[in-house]
């Protein structure tokens, strides 16, 4: 899912909305999962070129596409919400 189709599930329509701060703690997880191990493969390999750091970066996204979908397998539902964390919290406090 692109960044774009992810804020439509969120229903953000403002361009300076952030997307990670609408999103629950499993989404968080595996967006910086992927992000972690783009990073450090990155550095193992120090690829030079756009080319070779797109690569990098469809590899760590593929690890944690990979683990979402085992945990949605064991959960038995989507991890991928179109809860929004920052209304979900307001609604805590208001209790």
């Amino acid at each position: 899912m692109t960044p774009s189709e992810y804020k439509n599930v969120k229903g953000l329509s403002k361009k300076n909305e952030n997307l990670r701060d609408r999103m629950t703690d499993l989404e968080l997880i595996f967006t910086m999962l992927g992000e972690k191990v783009t990073t450090e493969i990155s550095k193992k390999e120090k690829p030079e070129t756009f080319q070779k750091n797109k690569k990098v970066a469809k590899r760590g996204g593929r690890v944690a596409g990979k683990a979402r979908k085992d945990t949605e397998k064991e959960l038995g539902r989507s991890v991928i919400s179109s809860n929004n964390y920052l209304q979900i919290e307001e609604k805590k406090k208001k209790r």
